[in-house]
């Protein structure tokens, strides 16, 4: 594992950073304009402008990428990140956040390309699928452990969004000090909607729901956790707790569905999880110890949402063609992502917070309910017939690396002749 990662160990270190900065600011954020009162729907909105960044970045970046090279790309996306992330405190007016919020997320999405790419130009047909571990894992706990920052600061003040700042732009020195090349980016190709519709409706419903679903979940829980009166130390243990819960259940839930078939595991797991969405929002003074428990159960249930729906699709394309359908359904997740934060912002202001839970608690009932009806529509692929399951994080910051996954066809980048010489330059 180490030989395997080693190349790689300056890209990880930015992602920690990165991840970390991101876990700070949208907790901090969705507390402190909860405090002064301001709509969930405003709020929704500001979250949503943070994916429509996001999503337009990742379709777009790569132009800047390619033109500078890698690392130079890098330092850029990390201080617009970084001054964007610095103007939250500057000025405390509601529009002016959704404009650094857009600036913020198209920064991110391009650093993520930028870290993406370069792992799978380090990576090789036998070990890419310990990077790709390895880089799921990083990711995952550097973002759902970083809220736990709020037991040593006060989140009303500019102190964490300052730190966060100061992560952000530290995330350029591993980078900037390695002596690896520029690797070269691929360009990334997309199922069409419709091909994926046609594919597989299950993996399309589940992907979108998942953006849609819980993509605004964490951007407004912390709003949710303020209004019923809770202490931003109960809203940092909640997050980490959530976040273990979902690294724990996603072999579990991957071993069963690779034994039993897909969609009996997307609606028994949709399914609990929607009972206990419901459930929350149903007893909003509950005890914080029952509370904990049954939010360490949703999280972990719903978690795995958008890797089976990916998995159920890709039980049905080529091999060859499994990074273009990932990239598609990835892109759906994205536009679901850009939406579900200001859905969810009116059903809070039209419903109070209990909207939040009441919210994921129809959603995934509505998501566990269509896959049953597929399951009388179109015989299931037995186990032998099926792709293995590998675990991808719902995370809003994570692009995707569909590339990385061991399911699809290995391609290693070549270089261009331009990437060539901005390496020879950087060296």
């Amino acid at each position: 594992m180490l030989k395997a990662v080693q190349p790689v160990i300056p890209v990880l270190l930015g992602i920690i950073l990165i991840e970390a900065a991101l876990g700070i600011v949208g907790t901090v954020m969705g507390i402190q304009l909860a405090k002064r009162d301001v709509s969930s729907t405003l709020i929704g909105l500001v979250f949503s402008a943070y994916f429509v960044g996001f999503l337009t970045g990742s379709l777009t970046c790569e132009r800047l990428i390619n033109r500078v090279g890698h690392i130079r790309a890098f330092g850029v996306f990390a201080v617009c990140a970084s001054i964007a992330t610095l103007l939250l405190a500057v000025t405390g007016n509601i529009y002016a956040w959704i404009v650094f919020k857009i600036m913020a997320g198209y920064a991110v999405a391009g650093a993520f390309v930028v870290i993406e790419s370069w792992l799978n130009d380090k990576a090789s047909e036998d070990n890419r699928g310990r990077i790709f571990a390895v880089y799921m894992v990083v990711s995952w706990g550097a973002s759902g452990l970083s809220p736990l920052s709020l037991n040593f600061a006060d989140a009303r003040t500019d102190l964490l969004f300052e730190i966060s700042t100061i992560l952000l732009a530290a995330s350029m020195i591993p980078l900037a000090l390695t002596k690896v090349g520029n690797p070269e980016i691929g360009h990334r190709e997309y199922f069409s909607i419709v091909k994926l519709i046609k594919t597989s409706p299950t993996g399309v419903a589940c992907c979108f729901a998942s953006g849609m679903l819980t993509g605004g979940f964490y951007s407004l829980l912390p709003v949710y956790i303020e209004t019923i009166g809770r202490t931003p130390r109960e809203l940092s243990v909640l997050i980490a707790v959530g976040t273990t819960a979902a690294l724990i259940v996603q072999y579990p839930i991957g071993y069963i569905s690779d034994h039993y078939g897909r969609r009996p595991v997307i609606i028994g797991t949709l399914a609990v999880a929607a009972a206990m969405a419901l459930a929350i929002a149903a007893m909003p003074t509950l005890p914080f110890t029952m509370l904990l428990g049954m939010f360490f159960l949703l999280t972990a249930f719903q978690s795995p949402l958008y890797a089976l729906g990916v998995g159920q699709t890709n039980d049905y394309v080529d091999r060859k063609d499994f990074v273009p359908a990932a990239a598609g359904l990835l892109f759906l997740w994205g536009v679901g992502a850009c939406i579900g934060p200001t859905v969810i912002g009116f059903v809070m202001d039209f419903v109070g917070p209990e909207g939040l839970f009441l919210y994921l608690g129809v959603g995934f009932a509505v998501v566990a309910l269509f896959a049953l009806y597929r399951v009388f529509r179109r015989r299931a692929k037995t186990p032998k017939e099926q792709s293995d399951f590998v675990p991808v994080p719902n995370i809003s910051s994570v692009y995707g690396a569909p590339e990385l996954d061991p399911r699809g066809e290995f391609h290693h980048p070549a270089r261009s002749p331009a990437a060539k010489e901005l390496e020879d330059a950087d060296r």
